[in-house]
């Protein structure tokens, strides 16, 4: 089995980055269409609506950086965090079957963003190219 995921060890590696991105990118979105809603539900518990454009900024554009693999580890350092933390605010009413499965489903995403920033975005990355450039003789 080793040698087959170190085989496709590239694809395998490209496609964990854009399954985790996809949640971020579509959440971001999201909330760019559903703008007033949003604020709403933030404000509902106690988070200031407006931190809304940073949160947009933080979804659209920290899943568009982990789908491309770039700054992934940084990248993939603040959403764990930022997961971890919406986990804490939005999703900690555990009598609510739902907000219980948002709650693992958070720490789940967060676990997935642990081992890009453990194991890097891989060989098809903008990282990789970068690093590829920077040690190439002039």
């Amino acid at each position: 089995m080793n040698a087959l995921v170190e085989k496709f060890a590239a694809p395998v590696d490209l496609a964990g980055r854009l399954l985790l991105a996809l949640i971020f990118i579509s959440a971001g979105a999201g909330k760019v269409g559903g703008y007033a809603g949003t604020q709403a539900y933030m404000e509902s518990f106690g988070v200031p609506g407006g931190l809304l454009p940073l949160v947009i900024v933080a979804e659209l554009g920290g899943g568009l950086m982990l789908a491309l693999g770039l700054l992934s580890r940084w990248t993939a350092l603040a959403l764990a965090g930022f997961t971890v933390i919406a986990a804490l605010i939005f999703h900690l009413d555990f009598a609510d079957q739902i907000q219980t499965i948002m709650f693992m489903k958070n720490l789940a995403i967060a676990g997935g963003l642990v081992l890009v920033l453990r194991h890097g975005a891989g060989a098809w990355s903008v990282d990789a190219v970068l690093q590829r450039r920077a040690f190439q003789p002039a």
